[in-house]
């Protein structure tokens, strides 16, 4: 009966995906409709499947496996702030930014939501709905981590301010519930130990941070199929930090999570994310969520009038506790996406699942708040992604374009500015009058008084994403580049063709990161290419196919087949830069985070693939 069981979830499992992919079911989270099978196999509904020593066994696991994983998704970086920009431009791109910050905004969120909770979880001893009011404050301040970057990723925000904002509470809605369950264990448990023994998990992460960081670029060199020894570090450092942490009175889960920052520091390649998560998220964690619906006897439950007043009840707290959140994220967002930030923030359900684990082992919890706490959470599953992705609309900062300025206005400069305005912020810049009298009615020019280095750079013409020098006196060029970089302007192409080949200038652009073109070696190139490849030429100035280049940045389509590509068949992938080498690509090539894919393709599909394939999340 035990591998019937086993077989029924395995087979429920499979079939769960693939069923919402049919259905097209991207309403409801992965993980609440695994948990609604899970009470349907139950004695719920059809009662096929009873729990066991096996599916306990790995449902434990599961939730191990998810609270590493969750530790994984921390991106610490998002809470450093440089107080002292690097560069004149940077400094004003901060003088002039938003008042209120990403990580300003959600701490003070969350400080509320803490707040919110504490609160509600008193009213709930007060009125005789929970008698734990520290327990309930804990279940209450949660956030689940994975819907909110499910539903961000959907959204492609993550790299924007909003996607951030909300990203960093979810976080601390995660974080915090953790660390307060491990104080709540520690304090009330049967089993509880001095406090300062926690100290010991943290200790021992740290040691195993510092032993492994200087080999695991190592471990990266001879990894193989054979061996993965990047898999095999991380079971070691999470049952390693599992055994540290029940051995000193804290839930394992608590080490789990730990040993997801630990991996996360270490800074692995993607694959190995990727493997971790196909365990994971293939095996394990599935079996945890349908086990949590297996042990949900909603017949009982709701035979039971009590119960029956605790879920409202405690899915109106979830939503209160969070409603904090709207009036902080209105310092800096309009009043929609607050609202939508608010909806996905009172998602929770991953946490719920593990402070109410650790309260029926700790016998604080009966069998119907329990399932009162888990339906309440699995409303707001259901609820918060509808209302996110109904109220939410792009804020006006994430809309602008990428800025490039242009100084010389000729010939060569004039069209290419023509041919970039519809995807960039097109500005051009020249010092002599008779070419702004010819051009200004083209493209966007401003007439300076000098190309002096200061005054250019007191104009704002330094004061863009990408700087082109196109002026034809190579050594203006090289005065102005050289102030450009210095001012902070991240890419700065120049023109520089300079006719003594003693000239070392040319050389000391280069060091400086700075983007040198020849005219005269391009053409020769280009050519020699003609005579070598006589399509090149027509290829290169055709109006309905030209050659395009982007860096793919959105993890969409990150270990994905380029036969799989839904575009595929409206472009051609000629080359793929990787770590400084160029990969002749087949159909069957995976593509990596941040490869460089050389194609061919008409304008408009140009445009939308760059768009698509260049979106960072």
């Amino acid at each position: 009966m035990d591998q019937l069981s086993l077989l029924i979830i395995l087979a429920a499992a499979l079939i769960t995906p693939l069923t919402m992919a049919w259905f097209r079911l991207t309403a409801l989270p992965t993980a609440v409709v695994e948990i609604l099978v899970g009470i349907l196999l139950g004695p719920s509904v059809f009662n096929l499947v009873q729990s066991n020593s096996t599916l306990t066994l790995l449902s434990n696991t599961g939730v191990i496996f998810l609270l590493f994983l969750s530790g994984m998704e921390i991106d610490f970086s998002l809470f450093n702030r440089r107080k002292q920009p690097q560069t004149p431009l940077a400094a004003k791109v901060a003088g002039s930014a938003p008042r209120y910050s990403p990580v300003f905004l959600a701490i003070s969120a969350y400080v509320g939501v803490v707040v919110s909770s504490l609160f509600l979880g008193f009213l709930c001893q007060w009125t005789g709905l929970f008698k734990d009011p520290w327990l309930a404050a804990i279940i209450f301040m949660t956030i689940s981590l994975g819907i909110v970057i499910a539903t961000l990723k959907e959204k492609e925000l993550l790299s924007k301010p909003f996607g951030q904002t909300i990203l960093l509470i979810a976080a601390l809605g995660e974080i915090v519930p953790l660390f307060a369950l491990t104080l709540y264990a520690s304090v009330f448990g049967n089993n509880s130990q001095s406090l300062w023994l926690l100290l010991l998990v943290f200790f021992a992460a740290a040691l195993l941070f510092l032993r492994f960081k200087p080999f695991f670029n190592f471990y990266e060199r001879i990894n193989k199929s054979t061996t993965q020894l990047d898999i095999r570090l991380a079971f070691f450092l999470i049952f390693s930090l599992v055994i540290v942490a029940e051995s000193v009175g804290a839930e394992g889960i608590l080490g789990a999570f730990v040993a997801g920052i630990v991996m996360k520091l270490l800074q692995p390649h993607e694959d190995t994310r990727v493997r971790l998560d196909a365990i994971g998220y293939g095996f394990f964690i599935p079996i945890f969520f349908m086990m949590s619906g297996i042990n949900l006897n909603l017949r009982t439950l709701l035979a039971d009038p009590a119960t029956l007043l605790l879920i409202p009840a405690f899915f109106a707290a979830y939503l209160f506790s969070k409603a904090i959140i709207y009036g902080i994220l209105r310092l800096r967002f309009k009043r929609g996406n607050a609202f939508a930030g608010t909806a996905i923030s009172a998602a929770t359900i991953t946490m719920v699942l593990a402070v109410l684990q650790v309260a029926k082992t700790m016998k604080v919890v009966t069998s119907q708040q329990s399932g009162a706490f888990l339906l309440a959470a699995i409303l707001t599953c259901v609820l918060g992604p509808l209302l996110f992705n109904t109220s939410y609309s792009a804020e006006a900062e994430d809309l602008k374009k990428t800025t490039v300025h242009f100084i010389g206005t000729n010939l060569l400069t004039v069209p290419v500015a023509q041919q970039l305005a519809g995807w960039y912020d097109i500005s051009m810049y020249t010092d002599k009058a008779a070419n702004y009298k010819t051009y200004n009615s083209e493209v966007n020019v401003h007439l300076l008084d000098s190309l002096e280095t200061t005054y250019v750079r007191e104009q704002g013409v330094f004061d863009a994403d990408t700087v082109v020098l196109g002026h034809f006196n190579a050594t203006k060029n090289y005065e102005l580049a050289k102030a450009a970089k210095a001012y902070g302007v991240s890419r700065v192409i120049v023109r520089f063709e300079d006719r003594n080949v003693l000239d070392e200038r040319e050389d000391e652009l280069t060091s400086l990161g700075i983007e040198v073109y020849d005219t005269p070696n391009v053409n020769i190139a280009m050519l020699r290419s003609l005579i070598e490849a006589p399509t090149t030429l027509r290829l290169l100035t055709s109006s309905t196919t030209a050659v395009y280049e982007v860096a793919l940045k959105n993890r969409r389509y990150t270990d994905q087949e380029i036969r799989s590509l839904p575009f595929v068949g409206d472009i051609t992938i000629s080359q793929v830069f990787r770590d400084g080498q160029f990969i002749r690509p087949t159909g069957t090539t995976l593509l990596k985070l941040n490869d460089r894919l050389i194609f061919t393709s008409s304008p408009d599909t140009a445009r939308e693939i760059r768009r698509e394939l260049g979106i960072l999340n």
